[in-house]
């Protein structure tokens, strides 16, 4: 992990991490959301809102406090539909009149493969009530006052994960964080979609990655390629452990993930999952019957 010790800023309390953009921390830490949401606010004037949050009313009310007099949010976007980022959407669009925009629904962009194993358990945190004002494309331009953004669909921590372009920096949800690599649980999260998403980032050579949780990522290049031999380096470590036979996606992670906490194992096998699936895909691996979490997996 590569979070600088330091970032701890206080709850609901405006943080400026550069000319025109102002973070307001949500109250919802956790094991998986490390400090809880940034919320960002983009502009001056009429202004953006990236990821509002999760339904806490003492967040709407910290965002609302952080806009000057005369101020109006004109946009609320969304990279993805997980309670963290999109439940205190529609509340912050009532008090606000600004229209919510995102990529689509929770099952928007998912690959029919991923589809078809909707059996798979998972859907953490997956707000199924989410419905967007509007949806936005893949390199979809958005212009606001004084600031426009980009549209990046990065699918893979979930289908409808969008990032954001403003001039060298990106928005990156929890896509790219610094604190922790992403969590992909399937079928809402899909390894191989994962892993082109973070090469679809690599040319861009931005100065800084703003996460929705934890510190903003100042060496974007060296993080993106960190991530991609991390995941790399856990097929490898699948691969291995399944010369000894058979197992499970929970057996893998117990045998993988040594350094884990016991009760964060649980995760760590839904990741394992999403490599299992896509190993399988390329026919390196496959389950010893219908394709599910609790199959026991095999070498090709």
């Amino acid at each position: 992990m590569d979070e600088p010790a330091g970032f701890n800023p206080p709850v609901g309390v405006v943080q400026r991490p550069e000319p025109g953009l102002r973070m307001v921390l949500a109250p919802n830490p956790s094991p998986m959301t490390f400090r809880g949401t940034n919320t960002y606010i983009l502009g001056e004037g009429d202004v953006a809102v990236i990821d509002p949050g999760p339904d806490a009313p003492a967040h709407l009310q910290a965002i609302l406090g952080a806009l000057a007099p005369g101020e109006r949010v004109s946009h609320i976007l969304i990279t993805h539909s997980h309670v963290d980022h999109s439940a205190l959407a529609p509340a912050l669009s009532r008090a606000t009149g600004a229209p919510v925009l995102a990529f689509g629904d929770s099952s928007a962009g998912q690959r029919p493969e991923m589809a078809r194993l909707a059996g798979l358990s998972g859907g953490e945190g997956v707000d199924r009530a989410f419905r967007p004002d509007a949806t936005l494309a893949d390199d979809e331009v958005l212009h606001g006052a004084g600031w426009s953004l980009t549209a990046l669909w990065t699918p893979g921590h979930m289908a409808n994960h969008l990032s954001f372009a403003w001039r060298d920096a990106v928005f990156t949800g929890d896509h790219v964080m610094g604190w922790a690599t992403s969590m992909v649980s399937p079928p809402d999260g899909d390894l191989a979609a994962f892993m082109a998403s973070l090469e679809k980032l690599v040319p861009r050579q931005d100065r800084v990655f703003y996460p929705a949780h934890g510190a903003p990522v100042t060496a974007p290049a060296a993080r993106l390629a960190g991530l991609i031999a991390h995941r790399r380096s856990r097929e490898a470590q699948i691969l291995q452990a399944l010369t000894h036979g058979p197992a499970t996606p929970a057996e893998l992670a117990a045998r993988i993930y040594t350094d884990t906490a016991p009760a964060l194992l649980p995760a760590a096998a839904r990741n394992v999952l999403a490599h299992l699936i896509d190993l399988t895909e390329r026919n390196l691996v496959g389950p010893d019957e219908i394709l599910g979490s609790e199959s026991r997996f095999s070498r090709r």
